[in-house]
């Protein structure tokens, strides 16, 4: 063999070992790719999971979804479009790799968006898909292939995410279809989340103002019961809500008295006992027993009979409740400590309760009468009786005896008076009867219970 041939066998050699090892390389380098590109789609979704967590701005996150949507499927750039309340369909973000192109790439997406109105529970929202690619086919043209996924808020399609490219080879594949869906999906949590939290806001401020008309409500009722020369008094009212309906007072009668008198106090005038209850509860309820109270203040200063009081309060009071489908009950009764008469009118309230402490027997104090805001002509009787040493008046609203237990039965009228005629035998004053009555009403109903409605109690007994 020539000598010039021998150094062409090292190097069929080398050929045959670079050519022996170049699969395993290209193997170990694509699945190093791989790798690479697995762990860059873990880091993009996990940066996702964390400002999901971490934004509490809507706006600042949705700014991250087209750039997420892009970089998880290699695409060009992507697009947010979400329905407006208005019926609207709106470009909320874009992303464009390219930064020269990004502007035509808005524009023709913005144009392609506002040729879409959506009418609101309507035909399914699959037709107004529809329309929305065949315009973003007709403004981007031939060149952008375009992929998208709906945006799902509790089932109920709120937009779509699209994925534009401009390579022809780019395929819709499998796995970035998931990946995508798995962006929107997130999308779809944290339009949930700001939704949420606007409703959550709504409701602390609507918690604050209930707040506020509750102690207002709170404040406008007796702080404390006056001082009656002859008379001891307890009261307490419990809504069934922060605002209720019920509605007792005590107001002097001597045209420059209102306020009650401290403690100590000689005053000998009558005394206006008053109690109410304004059909429902909540708001409304309290809204409207605010009102009458402000107008029974002012009538019973005029110096009237109960029985006026009550007229005049019903004419003044019937534009109010015409149109509010809300009436009220009212008993209103002057004492007058010189000779311990009690005058009295009622407007369909509960009767108050009379226990004589002479014959251990209870009676009932009642006059016929409307309800407040029914018919503005309705009429009312007056009527008076003479109180004796040891007597006592209950004043109730139907919270008490309407009161039911697990089972459904009701405490009823029957229960409480027999209640109250044992309270007045067995109780030391009044606040003793109003704490007997309220323990047996809650015991009948369940410890762990809260009434439906507002329970409110007014005790006077002569001494």
């Amino acid at each position: 063999m020539p000598v010039s041939q021998l150094p062409s066998q090292p190097t069929d050699s080398n050929s045959s070992a670079a050519t022996d090892v170049t699969p395993v390389v290209a193997l170990k380098e694509l699945v190093a790719r791989l790798h690479r590109e697995q762990n860059k789609i873990q880091d993009l979704l996990s940066s996702l999971g964390f400002a999901l967590r971490s934004f509490n701005n809507l706006n600042q996150f949705l700014e991250l979804i087209p750039l997420m949507a892009t970089r998880v499927t290699d695409a060009d750039g992507s697009a947010l479009f979400l329905y407006k309340p208005n019926g609207q369909v709106r470009l909320e973000q874009l992303h464009w790799q390219d930064s020269r192109q990004r502007k035509d790439i808005r524009k023709a997406l913005e144009i392609a968006s506002s040729q879409i109105t959506l009418i609101p529970n309507s035909a399914p929202l699959a037709n107004a898909t529809g329309i929305l690619d065949d315009q973003m086919h007709r403004y981007l043209g031939p060149d952008v292939q375009i992929f998208g996924t709906a945006i799902l808020v509790k089932h109920t399609e709120r937009g779509w995410l699209y994925v534009l490219s401009r390579d022809p080879e780019y395929s819709w594949t499998e796995t970035r279809q998931k990946l995508v869906r798995l962006v929107a999906d997130q999308t779809a949590v944290a339009i949930e989340n700001d939704e949420l939290a606007v409703e959550l806001r709504k409701k602390e401020r609507l918690d604050q103002e209930l707040e506020i008309g509750a102690e207002i409500q709170r404040r406008l009722l007796p702080r404390q019961c006056p001082v009656i020369p002859g008379a001891i008094l307890a009261a307490r009212c419990k809504p069934a809500n922060r605002v209720g309906g019920d509605y007792y007072d005590f107001i002097a009668t001597n045209h420059n008295k209102i306020q009650p008198k401290i403690k100590g106090s000689t005053e000998t005038s009558c005394w206006g006992l008053v109690i109410g209850d304004v059909m429902g509860k909540g708001v409304p309820a309290g809204l409207i027993m605010t009102m009458m109270r402000g107008m029974l203040r002012g009538e019973v200063l005029h110096g009237n009979s109960p029985a006026r009081i009550l007229q005049n309060l019903n004419r003044v009071m019937y534009a109010d409740l015409e149109n509010s489908h809300r009436f009220v009950t009212l008993f209103y009764s002057e004492y007058n400590p010189h000779n311990r008469i009690l005058s009295y009118s009622n407007a369909a309230h509960n009767p108050p309760l009379w226990w004589h402490a002479a014959t251990k027997t209870v009676s009932r104090l009642d006059t016929l009468g409307m309800l407040i805001g029914l018919d503005a002509n309705s009429q009312y009787e007056d009527a008076q009786v003479q109180l004796e040493p040891g007597d006592t008046i209950i004043y109730y609203t139907d919270g008490l005896t309407d009161a039911a237990a697990a089972g459904g039965d009701r405490f009823d009228e029957d229960n409480f008076v027999a209640g109250f005629n044992t309270a007045c035998k067995y109780c030391n004053g009044p606040e003793e009867i109003v704490d007997y009555l309220f323990d047996q009403v809650q015991q009948f109903i369940g410890d762990d219970k809260q009434n439906t409605d507002d329970m409110t109690l007014v005790v006077m007994q002569i001494l």
